[in-house]
């Protein structure tokens, strides 16, 4: 029969969001392993009325570290147990509409060599009219451009910590549903292009308003078809 102590929870890898394991509190002194046999002689254990006796010996194990509420602790049945709480979706918003604008503003003046305010500048005609309007190669190394910043930038900084500096700004992360860890390049990557592609290609207002539905109605887990694809979960975090 083993008399080893059992060992104390791993502490996370590199992701201090990682969901982590309840550790199981140390054995008291004097008391036998739970599969094994009484120790011979009387028992060693606190004396009645000690702080440490058996009126808290059956209190329930305490709140997992990030204390969300969504189910009974790591190991539980529920994915988002022992994370942090899912995002609002207004911060989730406002995070989307930083990022959106610190692609947006460096492809604008990129886009003066390309001629992309020339049209709009003639016939009035708005920016995606402009951009839609190119001729052959300059239409299309744009559009290239465009979806590679977008795309890059949502999977660079969602694959280092979850967090693009709207999330920051906005105190919220990606996470993974199922352990909640920060994605890997190859989920955030296609959490990115489920996001940007077809909204860059043919949907502009048509897909983000798709994705802006479903993360409101989604339930429980606040999802848009990117977070679904990838199987992440956008949360709130303290700083």
């Amino acid at each position: 029969m083993s008399t080893d102590q059992p060992p104390p929870g791993q502490p996370p890898d590199d992701d201090p969001f990682l969901k982590k394991p309840q550790e199981p509190p140390p054995p008291s002194a004097g008391q036998p392993p739970p599969d094994g046999p009484p120790p011979d002689g009387p028992p060693s254990g606190p004396p009645p009325g000690s702080p440490y006796g058996s009126p808290y010996d059956n209190m329930p194990p305490p709140p997992p570290p990030y204390g969300s509420g969504y189910g009974g602790g790591y190991g539980g049945t529920d994915p988002l147990s022992g994370m942090p709480p899912l995002a609002d979706s207004g911060r989730r918003i406002l995070a989307r509409l930083i990022d959106w604008l610190i692609i947006a503003i460096p492809l604008a003046i990129i886009g003066i060599p390309f001629d992309v305010y020339e049209r709009a500048t003639r016939d009035g005609s708005d920016f995606g009219d402009t951009v839609n309007s190119f001729n052959g190669g300059s239409q299309l190394v744009f559009q290239l451009i465009t979806i590679v910043a977008y795309v890059a930038y949502d999977t660079v900084m969602g694959a280092k910590d979850g967090r693009t500096i709207g999330k920051k700004l906005m105190k919220l992360r990606v996470a993974m549903l199922n352990d909640g860890s920060t994605p890997p390049m190859s989920q955030s990557l296609l959490r990115a292009v489920v996001l940007w592609l077809p909204a860059l290609i043919c949907c502009a207002c048509l897909w983000p308003l798709l994705l802006l539905i479903l993360i409101l109605v989604d339930k429980p887990y606040k999802q848009g078809l990117h977070d679904k694809a990838a199987k992440t979960v956008v949360v709130s975090v303290p700083q």
